[in-house]
């Protein structure tokens, strides 16, 4: 586990709330700034039409042209601009002669002086306006020329307002702007705080490079370990979804690269049991698999689960070819056993005198044996098979069922299986049947073993009470007992022989229960 020197290191919460408090804080003091600049600006725009619209509604009255033909114009004019600049806020009207005399102006001292500023387009006959340093300072002003009926230029209006009287104007606004400002960069001060705290719980309040030296630990864990790992986890609607796969769990389930969809993973691993499981057999179609079960809690709610899985196959094979020696084994102490019964009873007849009685009881068993023994021997092509089921006849005879090799098995060679996967098939059914049968009164057994259409056919019947559709598809997908408190592996290696030969295995009806297997017989393949 990596170590977390807190201490030293920033952790990316930090790092990441630092990184938005500055860009935000750049964002939103470049926003404020260039909301200054756009408010002067629609400021002074806004003055300019003021003006331009008092200056060219003065000219335009009639009662303005008549007063400046009158013999004295600023009596007339100067208390009606004075008005229309008290009511309308500006700070100056001019009303003069085409020649720069001022009518009317806000200081009185001022009347009768030539106007500064340019006249020159609205001699022209046109509106402007312009920003000029006059008697009362910079100002924005505008200048139209007035008519008479008659079309003659009489005079000219300015109206304007002081650069100071802007300013004023201005700085009651910033305030708000200064307000709105501070208000978004406190709300983003506190999403950045949310979302830093976010962070810090998904990244353990870790480092960058602790984080990258986890990952770089944990990836090359999970590719250099011998056993397969898949976690299982959920998704935002809760579906479960693999969310990794090593090395290892890739080859065992023959899985390809890149993402993997939870269907590719075998079905009997899917279960998202809320307890853990040990040791449990699953069958592929290739491997025998032992995998672990472990759920993942993350602050006491269940997030996933996480799958080991160990490659058993080898294993499973050498122990089935225990369990054939074991089998040959037993039957032969079983043969043993009644040869030496047979034996005393024979020596018992001498000593009796009944040597006629005592030479025929041999004759005859050792004929029914022998005729056993050599119908199995001419009809079974295979001598491992033929001697499993020999065994298998001493062995159900010790265990009181009767077991019966029916007239009909007869098989000769098969070269698509080998005779481990023919003991596997065939002694997996029989002992399950030996097993089942001894549910019944009389428990019996019948083995048929034959050829048939192309197809090696065996049926194995018992007086058990068989099996139901459903437990016989769960004791092909994995290890499955009848019986309590046991887990058996027999019908899913039997599955595992027949997948990988293309067969079947089915329940049919009977008597008893009986199941079938059918594999197709193909010719051994040329080697290239």
């Amino acid at each position: 586990m990596v170590e977390r020197k807190t201490g030293r290191r920033m952790s990316v919460a930090r790092q990441i709330l630092i990184l938005q408090l500055a860009l935000l804080a750049l964002v939103i003091g470049v926003g404020a700034a260039l909301a200054v600049v756009d408010e002067r600006r629609d400021s002074d725009d806004a003055i300019r039409r003021q003006v331009s619209s008092i200056a060219q509604t003065l000219a335009l009255s009639d009662s303005t042209a008549a007063a400046l033909k009158s013999p004295d114009p600023t009596a007339i004019l100067q208390p009606q601009t004075e008005k229309i600049r008290q009511a309308t806020g500006v700070d100056f009207i001019v009303v003069m002669a085409p020649d720069r005399t001022r009518f009317t102006h806000t200081s009185p001292e001022l009347i009768g002086q030539l106007f500064t500023g340019n006249i020159d387009r609205a001699l022209a006959g046109a509106t402007f306006t312009e920003t000029y340093a006059g008697s009362l300072g910079p100002s924005i002003r505008a200048v139209t020329p007035v008519y008479d009926s008659g079309g003659t230029l009489v005079g000219l209006v300015s109206a304007g307002v002081t650069r100071e009287q802007i300013s004023k104007q201005f700085a009651q606004s910033v305030p708000v702007i200064l307000f709105v400002a501070g208000g978004g960069l406190l709300a983003a001060l506190l999403s950045s705080l949310l979302v830093s705290r976010r962070i810090r719980r998904q990244t353990l309040g870790m480092a960058p490079d602790e984080l990258r030296t986890m990952y770089e630990h944990h990836d090359a864990v999970l590719h250099s370990i011998g056993e397969g790992l898949v976690v299982i986890g959920r998704g935002r609607s809760n579906d479960a979804r693999v969310d990794i796969v090593n090395d290892e769990a890739r080859r065992l389930l023959d899985l390809p690269e890149g993402p993997v969809p939870l269907s590719s993973i075998p079905e009997t691993m899917r279960v998202d049991d809320a307890s853990p499981a040990k040791d449990q057999v699953h069958l592929t179609d290739k491997r025998v698999l032992v995998v672990n079960q472990h759920p993942v809690e993350w602050e006491g709610n269940r997030i996933g689960t996480v799958l080991t899985i160990r490659d058993h196959t080898e294993l499973q094979n050498v122990l089935g070819e225990l369990d054939s020696v074991r089998s040959f084994a037993e039957s032969l102490r079983s043969q043993a056993h009644e040869s030496a019964n047979r034996l005393h009873t024979i020596i018992t007849m001498v000593e009796l005198g009944r040597n006629d009685d005592a030479v025929a009881f041999a004759t005859n068993e050792l004929r029914v044996s022998q005729q056993l023994i050599d119908r199995l021997m001419n009809a079974v092509h295979e001598p491992a098979l033929a001697a499993l089921l020999l065994g298998k006849m001493s062995e159900a005879t010790e265990r009181g069922v009767d077991l019966t090799i029916t007239e009909d098995t007869a098989l000769g060679p098969v070269p698509s299986l080998n005779a481990r996967e023919l003991v596997t098939l065939v002694g997996n059914l029989v002992d399950n049947a030996i097993d089942a049968s001894r549910a019944s009164e009389s428990p019996w057994v019948e083995v048929t073993v034959m050829e048939e259409d192309s197809m090696m056919v065996v049926a194995v019947a018992d007086s058990g009470p068989g099996m139901t559709p459903e437990a016989l598809e769960k004791a092909k997908g994995r290890g499955y007992s009848t019986k309590s408190g046991s887990r058996g592996l027999g019908l899913a290696l039997v599955s595992q022989v027949v997948k990988r030969h293309g067969g079947t295995l089915t329940s049919e009806p009977a008597m008893g229960s009986m199941l079938v297997v059918r594999i197709p017989l193909r010719e051994a393949e040329t080697p290239r």
